[in-house]
């Protein structure tokens, strides 16, 4: 009996040794496979992470310094000796402020950071918002491999938030395919790439939680998408994507009441994005068209009291004269409910959309009038709000606000910031810069072809009412 079960506990070991290998081999089988069959962004985000780059700038901006008593004004003018070098009160905010410590524009230096996307590897142009290089005079690019680039201003445009910058000698870049953002559905999948609070880059996913959403500010052109992948501070430019690769949004914002992500992200549709640069490539800023109405959303309640048929749309209350609306015919009453045959959901949704068309854009409307649907045909013309910030041209004249002077006229500013540089070297409001470095200058384009040879001195030839004059800078 003893040999018969020694005889069957080796047969079961032997058998035992001989399936261990086996076994094993078949469950790193299995486990592979499973591996493979796991969904994963992985390969995905493998494509598109060298096209989201991390963005520093260095620059600084114009706070106001506090406002004086009248009663100690005139301790603190400018030759006054509590003012003078020396005195405890020389670095006061009074003693800087200027016109005797009545308060002013003082200079004071920042740090930022935020995320971009390269759109174009060969000329190195990388797309971001606005307010990650507003008033920078550095911007340092670094990418997903480590490389570090400088970069700098191509155009920027407040209104819609986005800015283009251009690394200064690109090599071996990786530019980002674009979606057609009108494609969006309600519950498409959505991923969030950018640079969060400095951590470096990182990823996160959600849905598009709905489209055409406005509202943040009355007076930018917004028409985002609204998605509950994390958006947090420092993802400001980076990549929405789908989960093919293709950008379909510059992320822009969060409502966060405690500063902190609560499912509400908003980006800026690719092809808003794709209109706003291309017209930074080729003038240096945007040059939007203006349909010339005013109005506002279409809801049940309005329509029911100016008896309309439809409960979407943009209500058109007002068109101004002279306007490219008036040229072809729109009217007030008039419900706007469709553009180039897509349909408008809103008054924002439609301003937003003329707003990254440029001039000349050639527009077919469609219109309900009298419960009968009309066709309008139209063209764009020249906003009157078309105009550039001076640092986008060269920062040593940074804090001046210029527009092309009807056509090949010049360059006129129509603003300048007190204590900017553009202040400064003496520009003024209605200045008119026809020459810089002795040569002809007739719009924007032309003065930053002279500026981009980075001359150590600049001469700009000015227009201001019946006198020329030249302004030095160096």
């Amino acid at each position: 009996m003893k040999k018969t079960t020694l005889a069957l506990s080796a047969l079961a070991l032997s058998l035992g040794l001989a399936l261990s290998p086996l076994s094993a081999t078949a469950a790193e089988t299995s486990s592979a496979t499973t591996a493979q069959q796991m969904p994963s962004l992985a390969p995905m985000l493998e494509k598109v992470m060298p096209s989201v780059v991390s963005i520093n700038v260095e620059g600084s901006t114009t706070v106001n310094t506090p406002r004086m008593p009248r009663n100690f004004q005139q301790f603190f003018g400018d030759d006054s000796p509590f003012c003078q070098e020396g005195s405890p009160f020389q670095s006061s905010p009074f003693c800087q402020g200027g016109q005797g410590g009545n308060g002013g524009g003082q200079q004071q230096k920042f740090m930022a950071l935020g995320s971009g996307v390269i759109i174009d590897a060969d000329k190195g142009y990388v797309v971001t918002n606005n307010h990650v290089v507003d008033n920078a005079t550095v911007i340092k690019v670094q990418l997903s491999d480590g490389r570090k680039f400088d970069a700098k201003m191509v155009g920027k445009d407040p209104r819609s938030d986005i800015a283009l910058i251009q690394i200064q000698n690109p090599k071996n870049l990786t530019a980002i395919k674009m979606a057609d953002s009108d494609a969006l559905r309600v519950g498409d999948y959505t991923v969030a790439i950018g640079n969060p609070f400095g951590l470096g880059e990182t990823v996160t996913s959600g849905i598009v939680s709905a489209l055409g959403r406005s509202g943040l500010n009355a007076e930018n052109y917004e028409n985002f998408i609204q998605t509950d992948a994390a958006i947090n501070r420092g993802n400001s430019g980076g990549a929405l994507v789908n989960l093919n690769g293709e950008l379909i949004g510059i992320n822009t914002a969060i409502l966060a009441p405690d500063g902190g992500n609560i499912g509400i992200g908003f980006a800026i549709p690719s092809n808003m994005v794709k209109n706003l640069t291309s017209q930074m490539v080729e003038y240096g800023q945007v040059k939007r068209g203006e349909l010339g109405i005013m109005g506002t959303e279409l809801n049940s309640d309005l329509a029911k009291a100016m008896k309309v048929d439809a409960q979407r749309g943009a209500f058109v209350s007002q068109v101004l004269p002279n306007s490219s609306a008036a040229k072809a015919g729109i009217k007030a009453g008039d419900v706007i409910t469709s553009l180039n045959g897509k349909p408008i959901s809103s008054f924002a949704a439609l301003r937003a959309q003329v707003g990254t068309m440029p001039v000349g854009s050639k527009l077919t409307l469609g219109l309900l009038r009298d419960g009968k649907q009309v066709n309008v045909n139209l063209e764009l013309q020249q906003s009157s709000q078309n105009q550039v910030d001076s640092s986008t041209i060269f920062n040593g004249i940074e804090g001046a606000e210029m527009s092309n002077k009807g056509k090949d006229q010049g360059v006129v500013v129509n603003n300048v910031k007190t204590g900017t540089p553009a202040a400064q070297i003496g520009l003024k409001k209605g200045d008119v810069i026809i020459g810089a470095n002795q040569q002809a200058v007739k719009n924007i384009a032309e003065l930053r072809k002279v500026l981009d040879s980075k001359p150590s001195v600049l001469a700009l030839n000015i227009q201001r009412g019946d006198s020329t004059i030249y302004l030095l800078m160096q």
